[in-house]
């Protein structure tokens, strides 16, 4: 997939350090290096580790696909005042504690087809690295001891603040609640924390105890990828004071201590309120898969760009789902269409001749959109609305040629070219994460079961009710049929008439629906066409969605309020 000489386009990332983009070169040619601030473990992970692990996800994704060699270290820390209180509170070793919620992490983080890293190591695996560490500050005259604890001395380091932009005299105000007498600068923090009665600790030159936070990842990522790498990464809310004495402690450490991009994720708000559990709006990734598929969720999250806020909703989420589906739907039915085709393009010369300018182009254009895009500081969220929405659009054209009748050249054509948009964009999708490992009726499947966890109905309830609307519209009760296909839309089940048969897919419930900017806003949703004697009428569209041609197993059918547009019979518009 890669681009030809002349449409390169250099890869920037946007710096922390320096507030600006800047042109992404590893320290070494065709190597890259990364460290991720992990999770503490002790709960089940929340929207906002998602978000954070979806970007460096993407970025991880990306510079594989620029052809870098990457070792990525993302740790879990495993020993913490959190853990602690959590394990007391449950009556349970604070490491077994720990673990558990380690591999629940990792579940998710497969949910939501995110790579595994290079490295994922815990801190309790690391206390040699962490104590040599400690020494070498101590060594270099910027720590000091108080009673087994050991301090790092902000004073010693004068370039104190510059990740953060925080000033050092700023710190000396003592803005912290519960600040300790004992620090020489309110601002000073832990390297060592003496041993307390119950809690886990372990020996060391200045007595048992266990580290504090921040030493942990610079001993860790000083030993994985030595103390001089490409790109630390995090969420915004790292940037003071973790990396911000990250920093600090590792230059104190070694002064050849050099990383050359910080780069930070932006937070999750919940209905435009920030996220807290005091405000009981607070989501683990887990209570959201239970009713939407991980891959919503992901395509949610790269709708928005890293860097810039993100605003969860139960709209935009099931928006997202909708859209997965759709995706999926299309390759499942392209994939479907050609497997009876298979042999003939398989023996098929000068296959590229064959293919139509249209597909060559949409092709051509694609490439360019992943590249340009995700080559600017990882602008997802154009590639999602625009670039692969026409792909599939176009897509779903062939799909339509394909089920009339034409002469052997417009099909083979259209086979030809549906084949290459389908391995371009499955591509794509591998780059943003996208496609999953199980097949595509798997992943509808999953969708559908989850549709019906949301609308509290069993299979066996849609199944009835499609009965009971074949019934009424045999019995041309009109009024009852078209109620029992509202009722289900409220539900987010949309039922679908393909010649004879009536299916259903999920939906967006319509008072889930948002208006959009004005170019893009189609029909109100909730304005449905009533059921009718004769073949389905064309549907209005739903605020939210993006005008497209449905998969062709889906042609000439009454749509859902959420349904997005297809090919119809000729009728005048609305």
């Amino acid at each position: 997939m890669a681009t030809t000489a002349e449409e390169v386009v250099e890869f920037q990332v946007y710096n922390t350090t320096t507030r600006q983009k800047e042109v992404f070169k590893p320290k070494e040619p065709g190597k890259v290096k990364m460290y991720v601030c992990g999770v503490t473990s002790y709960d089940f992970s929340h929207i906002g580790h998602a978000r954070a692990y979806v970007a460096f996800d993407i970025l991880y994704r990306y510079l594989k696909y620029l052809g870098y060699d990457v070792v990525y270290v993302r740790n879990f820390t495993d020993v913490d005042d959190k853990i602690i209180k959590r394990a007391n509170e449950l009556g349970e070793d604070p490491r077994a504690l720990s673990g558990r919620y380690c591999q629940e992490f990792l579940k998710d983080m497969d949910d939501l087809q995110c790579l595994q890293p290079t490295h994922q190591p815990r801190v309790t695996d690391h206390m040699e690295q962490i104590k040599e560490m400690i020494a070498k500050i101590m060594t270099n005259g910027c720590a000091y001891t108080i009673d087994g604890d050991v301090y790092f001395s902000v004073d010693s380091f004068p370039e104190y603040g510059r990740l953060s932009g925080r000033k050092l005299e700023d710190n000396r105000a003592g803005e912290r609640v519960g600040v300790d007498s004992r620090k020489r600068n309110p601002a000073d923090f832990a390297l060592w924390k003496a041993a307390k009665p119950g809690e886990p600790s372990w020996e060391s030159p200045w007595g048992p105890g266990r580290p504090g936070w921040h030493i942990e990842c610079s001993a860790m990522s000083a030993y994985y990828l030595t103390h001089s790498f490409d790109i630390h990464g995090g969420g915004m809310d790292l940037t003071f004071p973790h990396h911000e004495n990250e920093i600090a402690q590792s230059c104190a450490a070694c002064r050849e201590s050099n990383i050359s991009y910080w780069m930070h994720n932006g937070f999750v708000n919940i209905d435009d309120e920030k996220m807290s559990k005091s405000l009981g709006n607070f989501f683990t990734i887990r209570e959201v898969t239970r009713l939407y598929h991980p891959l919503a969720l992901r395509y949610f999250l790269l709708g928005n760009h890293y860097r810039s806020p993100v605003n969860y909703s139960i709209s935009q989420i099931e928006i997202a789902s909708e859209s997965v589906f759709y995706i999926y739907q299309t390759l499942h039915d392209s994939e479907e269409a050609l497997s009876a085709f298979q042999q003939g393009t398989e023996t098929t010369t000068n296959v590229r001749g064959r293919i139509s300018p249209q597909a060559l182009d949409c092709i051509r254009k694609l490439r360019i959109e992943l590249e340009t895009k995700l080559s600017d500081d990882l602008h997802t969220p154009t590639i999602l609305n625009a670039a692969l929405h026409e792909a599939l659009r176009l897509m779903n054209s062939y799909l339509n040629m394909l089920k009339r009748r034409q002469q052997r050249q417009q099909q083979l054509t259209a086979v030809l070219s549906l084949t290459e948009l389908l391995k371009e964009v499955k591509a794509i999708m591998d780059v943003l994460g996208l496609l999953s490992s199980s097949t595509r009726a798997e992943v509808l499947q999953q969708f559908k079961e989850r549709a019906l966890k949301r609308a509290e109905l069993t299979e066996e309830d849609v199944l009835h009710a499609i009965e009971e609307r074949t019934l009424a519209r045999k019995n041309r009760e009109f009024a009852k049929s078209d109620q029992i296909r509202t009722d289900l839309v409220a539900k987010g089940i949309a039922l679908m008439d393909i010649g004879t048969e009536t299916v259903w897919r999920p939906c967006v419930r319509p008072e889930q629906e948002q208006p959009v900017a004005p170019a893009q806003l189609d029909q109100p949703a909730a304005a449905l066409q009533k059921d009718q004697p004769a073949a389905a009428l064309q549907q209005e569209q739903p605020a939210a969605a993006l005008q497209q041609e449905q998969p062709a197993a889906a042609l000439q059918q009454e749509q859902p309020a959420a349904a997005l547009q297809q090919e119809q019979p000729a009728v005048p518009p609305q």
